[in-house]
Formats: structure tokens, C-alpha cells, sequence
């Protein structure tokens, strides 16, 4: 039955889903999966395993482990040359892997103190890297090493691909956690996800005007997700947001209203599009990896990848 996997609150959502496509588990046995990221040129999927330590690699072969130790990866993306960037809490890094394998620092300090744990990652189109940095790494030596944050606030920040050097962009979040353009690039929309571990934060996904490319006007709320917490987010071609939620993908319109979900067995923690059209959506809940085609192709720079 459709209902059994779709709840759909807006007629909106029907234009979205294939009636005919059934949620698959791809691959289990983790024990917190995140950052999913797409390689069109290899038609594979990478992942993390948080506190297993380690980057699992799917193809229609199944998983295999791509690497490990992995300094307890969390968020993937792929910069402007296809390259895998990585946020590392173990390391307290974001890192990106050479064509060679060689693993190079990006970033791992702001104003001489070390960053907190590097969560999510973008690339915009410009080359510039955006990454958020809460606490969750060093909280406890579950998913990273535990310490006293060094950071005065949980922040998101810009490198700048020419320079390396990292700037502030926002920094009025309890947690920030995944963060998605929109397709023209005009908005940066990032999850607010400190009601983790304190229940007076909304649990809300806020969006920013983005100037020049380099900076971020003031933030507002754009949606609240109504079960558990946001966590990883994506962007379709017609400017719908997916978020990750405890009960698995909710989806909003461009105006901020919530059309329907997918419903996952699992607490969601992040999803990607991928496939050869860029229509099926991949999604890392809890302990599996699972997959669903969906109408619209997602947004994900470089095009190639």
C-alpha cells in the first residue's frame, strides 16, 4: 500500500513519489550511520559508521569498508574537482582525500583554538567550503574524543578556496548541524539541532540569504521538524527540502510547508540523492543504510559527482 511507506500532507508531495517504488535496506549491522555522499563517476555511495570508526562504500555489489580508522567521519561532500571532503571529530578536522589517497588539514583551528567537531559539509559552486561545528564530537568518546569545547560558540563557517582561510558565517545556534543550498544558491538553509540535549531549543531548520557567495544575512526559521530532531538535509531540483527525522524524510515545499514524509524503520540521521538520474534518494538511519526512488533529481555540486 502506498500509505504503508508515504504519508502525504499536501497534494504537492504525489508529484514528488513513485507510487511503485518500495523503501530498500541496502546494507546493516553499523551502529550510527551518517554522511552520505554520492559518486556518479563511480557509482558508488560512501558513508560513515560514526562510532565503528569508519567510511563504508556501497554499489550494487553491496558494502564493503573504504576506510578505516576514519578519525570517526561524519559529513561528506565533494568539492569543484570531485575530491572527497570529510568532517573528521576524531581529528576535530575537516579533511579532504587526494586522487592519490593522501589525506590534507583543511581546517582544524579558528582564531588559534582548536574547532569543536567538524558535523556537515557543502561545497558552493564558487569553490568555497561550508561546514558546521557543534559539540556532538567531543560530548563523550562514543562518536569522537571527549574535551572541553575550546570554540565560545557552536558556529558555521566559510574556507575560502583560494586562501584557506575560514571565516564565521553564523554563529546564534545551540547545535548547527546539516546545511543545504538551494538550487540557485541564493539560500543556505541549516538544521538547528540542539534540542539533542536540550529540549527547550526548537527543533527547527533555519534559512539565510546568502551575499556575494562569502557571507550570510540574518537567519530565519523556515520549518520545524515535529518528530525528534533535524539532522542531515538535501535540496531537490525544484527547490524542495528533504530533512532527515526520527520518523525518517520529511519533506517541505520551497515556502516552508511540511508535504509529506517517507517513513523509515529507523531514526534518520541523513540521506543523499544519488543513481545514475540523481532520483534515488539514499538514506543513513541508525544501523542501515536504505534507498528509495523518488520523481525530482537532487542538487549536489559538482554536477559530475
Amino acid at each position: 500500500m502506498l500509505e504503508d511507506i508515504y504519508d502525504i500532507r499536501d497534494p504537492r508531495f504525489r508529484a514528488l513519489i513513485q507510487p511503485n517504488a518500495r523503501l530498500e535496506r541496502l546494507a546493516t549491522g553499523c551502529r550510527w550511520t551518517e554522511g552520505p555522499v554520492w559518486f556518479d563517476d563511480q557509482q558508488c555511495l560512501l558513508f560513515s559508521d560514526i562510532p565503528n570508526e569508519r567510511i563504508l562504500r556501497w554499489s550494487e555489489g553491496g558494502a564493503s569498508v573504504f576506510r578505516a580508522p576514519s578519525g570517526f567521519a561524519n559529513g561528506h561532500t565533494r568539492d569543484r574537482e570531485g575530491r572527497l571532503v570529510s568532517c573528521q571529530h576524531g581529528t576535530r578536522s575537516l579533511t579532504r582525500t587526494e586522487p592519490c589517497g593522501r589525506i590534507t588539514t583543511l581546517a582544524e583551528r579558528f582564531e588559534g583554538r582548536r574547532l569543536n567537531s567538524p558535523n556537515d559539509v557543502v561545497v558552493h559552486s564558487d569553490g568555497g567550503i561550508w561546514f558546521t561545528d557543534p559539540t556532538y564530537g567531543i560530548l563523550s568518546n562514543y562518536e569522537g574524543y571527549r574535551a572541553v569545547p575550546e570554540q565560545p560558540a557552536r558556529r558555521v563557517y566559510r574556507l575560502d578556496p583560494d586562501t584557506g582561510d575560514i571565516a564565521a558565517v553564523a554563529a546564534d545556534f545551540t547545535q548547527p548541524n546539516g546545511l543545504a543550498f538551494s538550487p540557485d544558491e541564493a539560500l543556505l538553509y541549516v538544521a538547528e539541532s540542539g534540542a539533542s540535549h536540550d529540549a527547550s531549543v526548537p527543533p527547527v531548520i533555519r534559512v539565510f540569504d546568502v551575499q556575494d557567495g562569502r557571507a550570510l544575512g540574518p537567519g530565519r526559521d523556515f520549518a520545524t521538524i515535529d518528530a525528534g530532531i533535524p539532522d542531515g538535509l538535501r535540496v531537490d531540483e525544484f527547490g524542495n527540502l528533504w530533512s532527515s527525522a526520527e520518523d525518517g524524510v520529511h519533506c517541505f515545499a520551497p515556502d516552508g510547508t511540511l508535504i509529506g514524509k517517507i517513513r523509515v524503520p529507523e531514526v534518520v540521521a541523513n540521506l543523499c540523492f544519488g543513481g545514475a538520474r540523481r532520483n534515488r534518494l539514499f538514506i543513513t538511519a541508525t544501523t542501515s543504510l536504505y534507498a528509495v526512488y523518488v520523481e525530482p533529481s537532487g542538487i549536489q555540486l559538482p554536477r559530475r559527482g
